[in-house]
């Protein structure tokens, strides 16, 4: 059972387009809406969910995953200190002045 809302302002334009779209494919304005929504948020997201590779790409995906793990000059020092997301970085910033 469907239990939450979620409200809309449209204009008349907005309003009269959603309607007759509606119409057309058989559906109540809120069902239309809701479907449209639904498979557009489903597309914006899909590529933050997976990803599509040719074979080609595979192997060079595939074969850089495979890979030894390389010691960056720098990295492990820049890593293992303090970042703007810690609690009291700041402080700790401040301290070393």
């Amino acid at each position: 059972m469907k239990a939450e809302r979620i409200h809309l302002r449209v204009d008349d334009q907005q309003k009269a387009l959603l309607e007759a779209a509606s119409t057309a494919s058989g559906d109540t304005v809120s069902a239309f809406v809701l479907s449209a929504a639904t498979e557009a948020a489903a597309n914006v997201l899909a590529d933050r969910r997976g990803f599509t590779l040719d074979e080609q790409e595979w192997t060079a995906f595939d074969s850089a995953l495979e890979r030894p793990a390389r010691d960056i000059p720098g990295l492990r020092e820049l890593l293992a200190g303090p970042s703007v997301l810690d609690e009291n970085s700041s402080r700790r910033h401040e301290d070393d002045m």
